[in-house]
């Protein structure tokens, strides 16, 4: 996925269509979804993507998934659409749900005890993994041929199955919270937005606390404060995805992709890149293309 922010934060207003108390949408080749900007909303949503690869922010969180992606992104969880023409996916199932339209306490019953905690977990989001993302994946594609009755039934069974699986990554494991307030999402998005067009340069710490008119120490405090992580930090994060994406998909040196992902120094970028993903690029790049041959 080449772009990840657009230019404004927004809060999405989900309406299920009358006498429904969830959305949901399929989307393919024919059929792309066109929603990639940088938005929130106070529904879970979880999505299936069916093969493929690309980028995913999630809060704070940047980063590459290979052979589709199932996520669960809890209520006002900051994210990006996951899909575009690029990604070579053959679907994306969407289901968004407001979890106090069933209801204000039916989440707080014995029975429902899993999914509360899923739901309390996936306030970080959650990326599900290996036999779990195949067999959740298909029951997500079966909800085409179902009754809204079948649907609502098989959503609350495909979260217990979620609630009960341990193949699964918390995302903003650190801690991610972004204020309710309109003045911080607004100062948040900024930040991201200038990091996904300018991380190629160098951001001097002036020039990015200027943009949300802060002081340097004030930035510092506030963006440690909102996604447990440091600016430079977050930078890095960002640009070594990229680097990943870059392995992935063209056929670049990886000096080249070095100086592509906004390194100039190729010593730093082979041992960050090692401690970001466990593995030098070069390794990285082999693994990848048994995967995915």
């Amino acid at each position: 996925m080449s772009k990840m922010i657009q230019h404004k934060p927004a809060f999405e207003a989900i309406a299920p269509d009358f006498g429904h108390s969830f959305t949901y949408q399929k989307f393919n080749r024919d059929r792309l979804n066109v929603n990639n900007r940088w938005h929130y909303h106070p529904e879970i949503e979880l999505v299936y993507v069916n093969g493929g690869s690309g980028k995913r922010q999630i809060g704070s969180h940047v980063s590459y998934y290979t052979d589709g992606d199932l996520i669960l992104i809890g209520s006002n969880l900051p994210h990006c659409g996951f899909t575009d023409k690029l990604t070579g996916n053959k679907s994306e199932t969407v289901v968004q749900m407001n979890m106090d339209s069933l209801g204000h306490d039916f989440f707080n019953i014995p029975e429902m005890k899993r999914i509360q905690s899923l739901l309390e977990m996936s306030k970080s989001g959650i990326a599900f993994q290996g036999r779990v993302k195949q067999k959740i994946g298909e029951k997500m594609e079966l909800l085409e041929y179902q009754t809204d009755f079948q649907r609502l039934l098989s959503i609350l069974n495909i979260l217990n199955e979620l609630g009960n699986s341990k193949e699964y990554k918390v995302l903003n494991a650190e801690g991610y919270s972004i204020s309710a307030e309109v003045k911080d999402n607004e100062r948040i998005n900024t930040v991201f937005n200038y990091v996904k067009t300018n991380f190629k340069e160098e951001i001097p710490l002036e020039i990015i606390a200027d943009k949300v008119s802060m002081t340097i120490p004030s930035f510092c405090r506030y963006f440690k404060k909102i996604t447990n992580k440091t600016f430079v930090q977050f930078v890095n994060e960002y640009r070594l995805v990229h680097a990943s994406k870059l392995l992935a998909e063209q056929p670049l040196s990886i000096t080249e992709v070095c100086f592509e992902s906004g390194f100039n120094n190729f010593s730093h970028f082979n041992k960050s890149f090692k401690a970001f993903t466990g593995q030098n690029p070069s390794e990285y790049r082999n693994q990848l293309k048994t995967v995915l041959s």
